[in-house]
């Protein structure tokens, strides 16, 4: 088990690494075409859910003081509205991107202390009940990776795929 140093930071842990076998296990099987599918020209199609999720590790990690950029920012950062005349990353792109960045951004979690998480980080939600630090951000990116998981996982069934699985792959440390 990961020991951070923030205890603070120890809700956070467990559910970042199960984040991560979610995404891979929601992705499972997925054909780029059907990702490209929306339903009714209504919805993101899985690829925008899944930049957007990737996103938000790559904004975490810079909230945490990682130097990565996310290589699709322009189509993804704060939930930009897709555009289908832009030229969306693969799937394969994505998860590559994913290996990249997560096991960084989780070794900065492990890494942080209480009080670089009490540091301000404006974020400009004017939401008078959440204080902007750098710890309710990362809580506020766990919540939206779920909820990408959630919208990813309709789409599975929706497009005729199986539910997606729990399967843990314990050789992935991040």
């Amino acid at each position: 088990m990961d020991t951070p140093k923030s205890k603070k930071i120890e809700l956070i842990i467990p559910a970042y690494r199960m984040h991560t076998q979610s995404f891979l296990n929601v992705l499972d099987g997925i054909s780029e075409e059907d990702a490209l599918k929306r339903i009714d020209g209504k919805t993101n199609h899985i690829v925008w859910m899944a930049g957007n999720f990737l996103n938000m590790r790559y904004d975490l990690g810079m909230v945490l003081g990682l130097k990565d950029e996310d290589p699709y920012n322009d189509l993804f950062f704060q939930g930009k509205a897709l555009d289908e005349s832009y030229n969306y990353p693969s799937l394969d792109e994505l998860e590559k991107n994913f290996h990249d960045i997560s096991p960084k951004v989780f070794q900065k979690l492990l890494e942080v202390t209480d009080e670089e998480l009490d540091e301000i980080f404006e974020i400009g939600m004017g939401v008078p009940f959440i204080r902007e630090t750098k710890l309710n951000f990362a809580g506020m990116c766990l919540g939206r990776e779920d909820y990408l998981c959630g919208q990813i996982g309709l789409m599975r069934r929706i497009l005729d795929y199986p539910g997606m699985k729990y399967d843990v792959d314990e050789n992935i440390k991040y």
